[in-house]
This record gives C-alpha cells, structure tokens and sequence, in this order.
C-alpha cells in the first residue's frame, strides 16, 4: 500500500488487475462518498430553449444582445432561466446543470446530491462544533487545576 500525504481523509484502493501497466492503487475513495447514480439523465429532445434578452446592470450591450437563455423540461413543466455570464455558451451549460439539479431535487428528495452533500457539511460541522466544546471544557479543567 502507497500513503500519500496530505490527504488523511482519502483510503487507498489496491489494484487487482492483470495488466502490469496499471499502478499499485486505481483511485481513491472518499470518507464521504456522494451517490451520483440516481442522479437524472436529461435528454435533449424533452427540452425546450429559447435565447432572450437579459435584465440587469451591464448598460447597453446587455439590452441589444440575446445571451438569457430559458430552458423548460417538458415532461414536468420546470423552467430555469439563466443569465450569469455575458457568454451563450456559458448560460447554456450552467442552465443545463441547474435543470439537472432541480430534477434530481424533485425526484430523489433526501437522496439527491444536494441533499447528501448538506448532510455532509451538517455533519463536519456538528462534530467541529463538538472538538471545539472540549477543548473548552478541557481549557477550563487545566484553569480549574492551576488555580487551585
């Protein structure tokens, strides 16, 4: 087994394979693993896109260009509106990964990748705010200790 460091939260997988090309570990495995598989698959045919124009601060070339792009799911009627960069491109991708967010969030509720990462960071912080108790409560002890 290999050890890296700095990544004291990350466990090594051994590689089982036959090719001798392969090094000794395949990939890492997170503490907290996130499911991506019931995460839904989006299929162009069911979305509608239309290019508006933008609202907002910018001045002109705002109002003259056509870079908002609405995207609407027709099987569920959910609409995502996107107008974070001057770039088309750009809104189309970041409108297409909100959609899939916002399905994912409709469908799998509690399991969706939102909802594990929240209860990820719920986690970490409820077992920060634990460490930080006891080190209080130890600080004190030791206070307690010395003046007496």
């Amino acid at each position: 087994m290999l050890t890296i460091p700095r990544l004291s939260r990350l466990t090594l997988i051994p590689a089982i394979s036959c090719d001798p090309m392969v090094s000794g570990w395949l990939s890492l495995r997170s503490k907290h693993t996130v499911d991506y598989s019931l995460v839904p698959k989006v299929k162009e045919e069911d979305l509608k896109e239309q290019f508006v124009r933008g609202s907002g601060p910018g001045g002109q070339s705002v109002n003259k260009t056509s870079n908002c792009v609405v995207l609407t799911h027709t099987p569920t009627g959910i609409v995502v509106r996107c107008h974070q960069s001057r770039s088309l491109d750009q809104n189309r991708r970041i409108a297409r990964e909100l959609l899939v967010t916002k399905l994912d969030n409709l469908q799998n509720g509690a399991k969706s990748v939102e909802a594990q990462l929240k209860s990820i960071r719920d986690a970490k912080s409820i077992k920060k705010d634990q460490k930080k108790r006891k080190i209080a409560s130890l600080k004190e002890q030791w206070k307690n200790m010395n003046s007496d």
